[in-house]
């Protein structure tokens, strides 16, 4: 690495975090928010999982994203009858060697693309559980190694589509935040369609950040300090979600921590070595809501999970400023 590299890496952190940023909004536009949710859970060493209609642009900004990032890159388009195997790679018999190899699946790539994540049944989606939680995979009593970082960034289609499963509850608590793409205003949609002229313009991105530089970044998100009030902060909006009468199921304290790495990540991109309690607030919906479970008298009054996270942050006090910045 360069010693300019190393400059910016450990000096201005953020200006190589708004390079990527840049780098994919030359695909994806008007969906900034969205753009640095996703950076931010990559630096974070965590899972995305994007959820909208079909052809909002969610498979384009995982492209976007992994060819930004000098990493090796596998899509797996989820269907009904993909087998757990499919997934993970399977052991065969060689006949001239008079062994068994093991041949590695798509499973085996820095980014992995789980594109309609929800169109396959639970016993495949249950072949990426110990893969997001222990970067590792068992098969046939051995156990693998992902490359490092691995990062799973999931689509799916809103469960009420024909022909969708739900993503099942130890699932969907592995994802570190869930994003909406949601529809582009005009203006954007007409510059979108500008942009597609004679060539793809994903063929043109090129990457802006190696491998080593990401996961020195990753790195350095876990120095950013947090203050024992904000860590006490992030518990007590945890304990809200957990005794609320429209729940059946609140955060986890994996949720708790994947909160306090979402935080510093988001301080780390704003040039900071320390969060502020709006990192954690405004990060609650995107890290908590996909993991609540409403109740039923409570999805059929029409409420939402969204909804119910966004009034348990604005209710839990925040902790003075003079106590959060030490």
């Amino acid at each position: 690495m360069s010693n300019l590299s190393h400059s910016l890496l450990w000096d201005q952190p953020e200006s190589m975090i708004e390079k990527v940023i840049s780098n994919v909004e030359k695909i994806i536009v008007g969906k900034r928010d969205s753009v640095e949710l996703c950076v931010l859970a990559i630096l974070s060493g965590g899972h995305v999982l994007i959820e909208d209609v079909p052809g909002t642009g969610k498979t384009v900004l995982v492209k976007a994203l992994a060819q930004t990032l000098d990493c090796s890159f596998n899509r797996i388009q989820f269907t009904p009858d993909l087998l757990p195997s499919d997934v993970t790679g399977i052991t065969i018999f060689h006949p001239q060697l008079q062994t068994f190899q093991f041949r590695e699946g798509p499973l085996f790539a820095n980014v992995l693309l789980a594109d309609e994540l929800n169109r396959t049944p639970p016993k495949t989606q249950a072949a990426l559980l110990e893969a997001m939680e222990e970067g590792k995979m068992t098969i046939d009593g051995k156990t693998y190694a992902l490359p490092e970082p691995f990062l799973l960034l999931a689509t799916q289609n809103p469960v009420e589509y024909e022909g969708t499963y739900s993503l099942p509850e130890a699932l969907l608590d592995r994802f570190l935040l869930r994003i909406r793409m949601g529809y582009p205003r005009m203006t954007d949609e007409i510059d979108m369609l500008s942009r597609q002229g004679e060539h793809n313009p994903l063929d043109r991105i090129k990457p802006v950040i190696f491998k080593e530089e990401l996961q020195g970044l990753q790195k350095q998100v876990r120095t950013v300090h947090l203050d024992d009030c904000l860590k006490d902060y992030i518990v007590r909006l945890a304990a809200e979600t957990r005794t609320n009468r429209e729940l059946i199921l609140g955060a986890s304290p994996r949720a708790s921590v994947a909160l306090m790495r979402a935080a510093q990540a988001r301080a780390l991109m704003s040039g900071r070595g320390y969060c502020v309690p709006d990192d954690i607030k405004r990060l609650v919906i995107p890290v908590f809501a996909h993991r609540l479970l409403l109740k039923a008298e409570a999805h059929m009054a029409g409420r939402t999970a969204d909804e119910v996270a966004r009034e348990i942050a604005t209710r839990v006090p925040v902790p003075g400023a003079s106590r959060a910045f030490g």
